[in-house]
């Protein structure tokens, strides 16, 4: 098929994108390489392999912050997702950077989150030796876990960019750095809203100079974090946001720790979650044959406990919940 669209695609890139930005034509390639698309560029083709992975699906019944809430409007890891997605692409959009990288980094940036949470990476993180850590484990689906075990096989930038997305990374592009910045501008203000939700929450409790500075509603504290990145970055070789808004963004992001993510309301039934987790984690440990073979494939060079990760990781809350019922709750015989 004539490749004359995806040329007149990565034409555009280079008359229109900042001199910041990443083009198409630049990717440093993947690790196996793969004939052209006649149509889509290279990182419109990973964000499409990365929307169609089964890793991908799963997290639509993966808890973002509160467990099993009764009511369909909470926030879950795919929502999570599609909203940093929404906001990382903005960002990108007025600053001339490559939206189709932005939203491939961003698609894929929390494939590697586990069941339950951060309270369910949590665990794993004590069991595995090495730690466990949800972003290194994104890159790992999409290098290894993913399409029976070769990989989604994309490009550099794109796995860059999935990797480095929490605060202590450094990506080595800005659409990463743009993705790393969204996916805490979402996570703060979904989680708010949530929290006002679930009743934990109301906006008069909010630091009154973070609602005076970012807003005083989801929808104003978004856009104004967004204009304030913006003007903070346009024709500049960095993403930041102005120095008084970082501050308050932090303060508010402290607020949260203090009065939700370690709320009582919120966090009742981690303990139960977790305990789901650390037994599921010795069950297989010491039946590792009772896994996929998709995982158990990889136990002798990767190490018992990173494959029971891998396999634990991989579920859903729901799957996690199910399976150990099957392992552990007495099924009824009467």
């Amino acid at each position: 098929m004539d490749d004359t669209f995806r040329k007149l695609i990565e034409q555009r890139e280079a008359e229109t994108l900042s001199p910041y930005a990443c083009l198409s034509v630049s990717t440093k390639g993947r690790e196996r390489p793969i004939e052209p698309c006649p149509i889509r560029t290279d990182f419109v083709r990973d964000r499409d392999r990365i929307i169609h992975c089964k890793s991908f699906r799963r997290l639509k019944h993966k808890t973002q912050v509160f467990l099993s809430p009764v009511g369909d409007h909470y926030r879950t890891r795919l929502t999570h997702t599609l909203e940093v997605s929404q906001i990382a692409r903005t960002i990108s959009r007025g600053l001339r950077l490559n939206e189709d990288l932005t939203e491939a980094i961003a698609m894929g940036h929390d494939l590697g989150h586990t069941p339950f949470g951060h309270s369910g990476e949590n665990v794993l993180n004590d069991l595995v030796p090495g730690g466990f850590e949800h972003n290194v484990q994104s890159l790992r689906v999409v290098e290894k876990l993913e399409n029976d075990g070769m990989g989604l096989n994309l490009t550099f930038e794109v796995r860059d960019g999935i990797l480095n997305h929490t605060s202590r990374g450094k990506p080595a592009t800005l659409e990463g750095c743009v993705v790393s910045l969204a996916d805490r501008i979402a996570y703060i203000n979904h989680d708010i809203d949530d929290a006002e939700r679930a009743g934990i929450l109301s906006e008069d409790m909010l630091p009154d100079s973070c609602r005076r500075m970012i807003g005083a509603s989801h929808g104003q504290r978004i856009n104004n974090l967004i204009v304030n990145v913006l003007n903070e970055s346009l024709d500049k070789p960095y993403i930041r946001m102005g120095e008084d808004m970082w501050r308050e963004f932090n303060r508010l992001r402290d607020f949260l720790f203090e009065n939700l993510y370690y709320n009582k309301a919120a966090k009742s039934e981690e303990s139960k979650a977790e305990g789901v987790i650390r037994a599921l984690f010795y069950h297989y440990l010491d039946n590792i044959d009772d896994m996929p073979a998709e995982f158990v494939k990889n136990a002798e060079a990767d190490g018992y406990e990173r494959v029971v990760a891998d396999h634990i990781a991989c579920m859903t809350d729901r799957y996690a919940i199910d399976d150990y019922k099957r392992l552990f709750v007495p099924k009824d015989w009467i």
